[in-house]
């Protein structure tokens, strides 16, 4: 799923960290190979970011550009255990998977480090600004013992609120060592000027992130947790606008998934179930009106086939929305609807040519955005948040983890929140998705 348009010539891996490991981990594992035991990750443990090759070409000296740290548990940690006082914040939308990754921070750092003060930040970085008076919630593993068959997040959720010298005043106050920042792209942004602020003030305190974007739209991130769950969701949605559609007479069955820049859901969605006729993503432009444009394909289909099924990213179509460029809490642009949009353009346009049809609008958005995690999100998730407690007691900073190329990695959130990905409209997820529909290639008139 990465996109791999950004200059490779630009990037660099190098974690940063706040000094050099030099206590002895009370995780007991193996340094040696053969001997049947779990091994502890060395620092010089790395793996290839980019995996193309051709024939004939070799790379023999790997630099930053190259290399992505493996996670995992260090021999050596930076953190004495005793002293630690651990902060955990879930910012941004909900997201299935939230409580999952609370519960594998939790008991990781309680039950792995004998790490007993964990502090919850309720309602985002909210919790953190004295006048609002939230009060802490502190952690333990009877607390989380069942909190991942549940969705939402059990310390609640905001935008906004990244008041960073506030929230540094707060981390100092409450004696931090290390904040977990579970959340998407606006949060990342705000952990990392939260640990440019920490490294100011020469305060030794660890930031780690764990992105959450249920688009799957942060780069450098394989998969980001939630996004399976949100297509099983998706697909259930797309099965009922199917068999609402094929049983009407010129049955139109439109489904509007999440996707604010990045059509990930939408374009899996078309591939898990083949129901779908029309994808529609933000990344690709398209026409209504004209010989080529959606509408005379969408016609053209119902003469055909007599039903259709629609499915679209909330950020496609855009153009076609009043908007005056709000922005959300978080920085967001407020989107118009582009699926109520286009159910009313459908059937006026269908009402002009004189065609009964009968159009159903289905946005399951909020119900997928709080459901529980489904078993592959819900191990993804517990993964993380140990590999980000390991993180932060090896002294790493700035970091998030991720997934490359199947491997869990850090990787500095400077370059994540760098930019987006995006679906590439010439790579082969999207030509799968074409293949899968049979739709036109373009719905464009030029």
């Amino acid at each position: 799923m990465l996109n791999q348009e950004a200059c490779v010539n630009s990037l660099n891996f190098t974690v940063p960290r706040l000094g050099e490991a030099k206590i002895t981990s009370p995780i007991k594992m193996s340094t040696k190979t053969g001997d049947n035991m779990a091994n502890y990750v060395r620092d010089d443990e790395f793996i290839l970011y980019n995996i193309d090759a051709r024939p004939g070409s070799y790379t023999i000296e790997y630099t930053s550009q190259d290399l992505l740290e493996k996670a995992g548990p260090r021999e050596k940690i930076f953190f004495s255990p005793g002293h630690v006082h651990a902060g955990i914040v879930t910012c941004g939308g909900l997201c299935p998977g939230l409580n999952n990754v609370i519960r594998a921070l939790v008991r990781t750092l309680w039950y792995s480090y004998g790490i007993h003060r964990i502090s919850g930040i309720r309602n985002g970085y909210r919790g953190f600004l004295p006048q609002y008076g939230i009060p802490v919630m502190p952690l333990d593993p009877d607390i989380v013992d069942d909190i991942h068959t549940k969705g939402g997040t059990i310390l609640g959720s905001s935008r906004g609120g990244a008041d960073v010298e506030a929230i540094c005043d707060s981390i100092e106050r409450m004696n931090l060592n290390m904040l977990f920042t579970i959340g998407g792209d606006g949060t990342q942004h705000g952990a990392f000027r939260i640990a440019e602020e920490l490294e100011r003030r020469n305060q030794k305190i660890s930031i780690i992130g764990i992105p959450k974007t249920i688009d799957n739209d942060l780069s450098f991130i394989q998969k980001s947790f939630g996004f399976e769950t949100a297509v099983s969701e998706a697909v259930a949605a797309v099965s009922s606008a199917h068999t609402e559609a094929h049983d009407a007479i010129n049955g139109i069955g439109l489904v509007k998934v999440m996707g604010r820049e990045s059509g990930f859901i939408a374009a899996h969605t078309a591939l898990a179930i083949n129901d779908v006729n029309f994808v529609l993503i933000p990344e690709i432009d398209f026409d209504l009106e004209g010989e080529k444009g959606l509408f005379a394909a969408l016609k053209r289909r119902l003469e055909l086939r007599h039903h259709a099924v629609i499915l679209v990213a909330e950020g496609a179509g855009q153009r076609y929305m009043e908007s005056e460029q709000q922005r959300d809490l978080s920085g967001n642009r407020i989107l118009g609807d582009i699926g109520f949009f286009l159910k009313k353009a459908i059937r006026d346009y269908f009402e002009k040519q004189g065609m009964e049809t009968s159009i159903k609008y289905i946005d399951p958005s909020y119900m997928i955005r709080s459901a529980p995690a489904n078993p592959n999100d819900s191990i993804y998730c517990a993964r993380l948040g140990t590999h980000a407690v390991h993180a932060a007691m090896s002294g790493r900073t700035k970091t998030l983890i991720s997934m490359v190329n199947n491997t869990f990695v850090h990787l500095p959130i400077e370059i994540a929140i760098n930019k987006r990905n995006t679906v590439d409209p010439e790579g082969p997820l999207w030509r799968d998705v074409i293949g899968a529909t049979h739709q036109p290639m373009l719905f464009r008139n030029d």
